[in-house]
């Protein structure tokens, strides 16, 4: 993955789109608890970041993240992960997290961080990009619909806790 900017690298209001570094992790747990308080969602508690700051730099990578930032400064994050699709017999790239700071938005972040996201797409022969987003978050609605993307109809998303699974595992 090549680094992106959305403006002159010269100017310092330039929005510049890298993959995350080890050195990122604190900004990167920052973002994400910024993303819980806009979902109104607790977020990670200090177990949770833990493990995510050793995922964010395990090999190999359980996913993968890239930054947007502005000035130096981490203003946002997509994290992303490989699926695959039997049907199109190809990768797909599930888009876990993106988040821009509110401060940010509508300034092309967020169009960096897609635009970014979806060249890796492209290098990696992924078939398409997917993702899921809260039905009252009607700006980022908005946002990828004017992207072109299109809600999925016809599928419903299911969900198991940590709980349920260990149930099912010691089914017998």
């Amino acid at each position: 993955m090549t680094e992106h900017a959305a403006a002159s690298p010269a100017d310092d209001h330039a929005v510049r789109v890298r993959q995350m570094g080890a050195g990122d992790v604190p900004a990167f747990l920052e973002l994400i608890q910024a993303l819980a308080d806009y979902e109104r969602l607790p977020g990670p508690d200090p177990a949770a970041r833990a493990r995510l700051a050793l995922d964010a730099v395990a090999e190999p990578p359980p996913f993968f993240v890239l930054l947007a930032e502005r000035g130096g400064r981490a203003i946002g994050y997509a994290l992303y992960f490989m699926t695959y699709s039997t049907f199109l017999a190809r990768p797909s790239l599930y888009l876990e997290d993106i988040f821009v700071l509110e401060r940010e938005r509508r300034h092309g972040v967020g169009h960096a961080l897609m635009r970014a996201l979806a060249r890796e797409a492209v290098a990696r022969g992924c078939g398409r990009m997917e993702w899921q987003v809260l039905k009252w978050n009607a700006p980022a609605i908005e946002f990828y619909r004017g992207l072109g993307a299109a809600p999925l109809d016809d599928w419903v998303g299911y969900r198991l806790t940590a709980e349920q699974i260990q149930r099912i595992a010691e089914e017998p």
